[in-house]
């Protein structure tokens, strides 16, 4: 029986979160092995659905923010031990901070620890993060990396020989062709930070000024920025609260894809946004920013979809003013999405997933076998 342990700080709503579910849904799925997850941080919530056979740690005690130290200190101790009870063949973290603290708990134990940050690659986390980022990674067993410019960009800082660039499972967004009724719909998905740049796509899409077209922004507020109020002002500044909605957090993603005919990402920072590659799954087109990591790596420009150079608001304006005249052209980049989106279905993510993360082990177990073979 392999055992392997998912460490991530929560399953709230998120990129990393929903990638972690997909996992542990297809791990399960495998014969002779059993899955452990952690979840470490202050908020320990499972927003994304798991398979009941997963076995699931989290601390007994509350993080107590007023005494930061001796909570984090608590935290690494119960990271620690419950490793040690698991006993693990392997371990994946997630999280670009959080696996600078997953590796100095674990240090010095004999465990295969695999590590993926899931943000832009090249992106700072301030200095004492970079300088931990410098000295643990390469003692980590191996590196994910979500894009072939992300492993290049981790290959130059770190210098690891064991990097493998494998990309987010993309779910299937089932439907029936019968029941789609698509409206005059451009839709975003993500939370409500700076860096998704949501209000520059309200600027944008107020300027095209198209009447009988809606806006529909699906996201809530996170890191303490609280930028729904923010929003709601600027758009009954810009006089266009009919015609943009800010739906907030949702569970049935589904149906707003499968109600859209654009979706429109503004993002100036990703390491690979699974919103784009489910909104390719479901047929519309995207039009993205092409930053640093990600979209480039799912869509074609002019074929499935749209990049314009980052910032570049007139091409982005011009760009999705065209998709929302063109219906025939619409469909056929929808059609093209969707069949250039399954090279990351699932099943196919999760197995490179699952070699890459147990092939240190495999190749022990048949060196232990082989051994076995040998005439005494």
């Amino acid at each position: 029986m392999n055992k392997v342990c998912f460490v991530i700080p929560s399953l709230q709503a998120g990129g990393m979160e929903r990638v972690m579910s997909e996992l542990c849904y297809y791990f399960v799925g495998k014969p002779n092995i059993e899955i452990h997850l952690i979840l470490y941080s202050r908020n320990r919530e499972i927003f994304y659905k798991i398979p009941d056979e997963i076995i699931v740690h989290k601390p007994k005690f509350k993080f107590n923010n007023k005494n930061r130290l001796f909570s984090t200190l608590r935290t690494i101790s119960f990271l620690r031990n419950k490793i040690k009870d698991i006993n693990p063949d392997s371990i994946l973290s997630f999280g670009e901070y959080w696996n600078n603290f997953v590796l100095l708990a674990l240090f010095g134990l004999k465990y295969p620890i695999f590590v993926s940050d899931r943000s832009q690659p090249d992106k700072s986390l301030g200095v004492i993060h970079d300088k931990l980022r410098n000295w643990l990674y390469p003692r980590a067993t191996g590196i994910i990396a979500q894009t072939h410019k992300a492993k290049d960009i981790y290959y130059s800082f770190y210098y690891h020989p064991n990097i493998s660039v494998i990309g987010n499972p993309i779910r299937e967004i089932s439907r029936d062709e019968n029941q789609i009724d698509r409206k005059n719909i451009v839709l975003s998905v993500g939370r409500l930070i700076k860096s998704k740049h949501h209000d520059t796509l309200i600027r944008l899409f107020a300027q095209i000024n198209k009447q009988d077209w809606k806006l529909v922004i699906v996201g809530y507020d996170h890191l303490k920025q609280k930028n729904m109020v923010r929003l709601k002002k600027l758009i009954k500044d810009l006089g266009v609260e009919d015609r943009v909605i800010l739906a907030g957090k949702q569970r049935q993603i589904e149906r707003f894809y499968l109600q859209s005919k654009i979706f429109a990402f503004t993002s100036s920072s990703e390491g690979f946004p699974n919103v784009i590659g489910e909104a390719m799954s479901s047929g519309i087109p995207v039009v993205s920013f092409d930053c640093v990591a990600g979209p480039s790596d799912m869509i074609e420009d002019g074929i499935n979809g749209f990049l314009a150079p980052l910032f570049d608001y007139d091409q982005f304006r011009e760009k999705l003013s065209l998709l929302m005249d063109n219906e025939s052209l619409r469909e056929q980049m929808g059609k093209n999405a969707e069949e250039s989106i399954r090279k990351y279905a699932p099943d196919i993510i999760g197995e490179r997933y699952y070699k890459f993360i147990l092939n240190r082990h495999k190749r022990r177990e048949k060196i232990d076998a082989n051994n076995l073979k040998q005439p005494a």
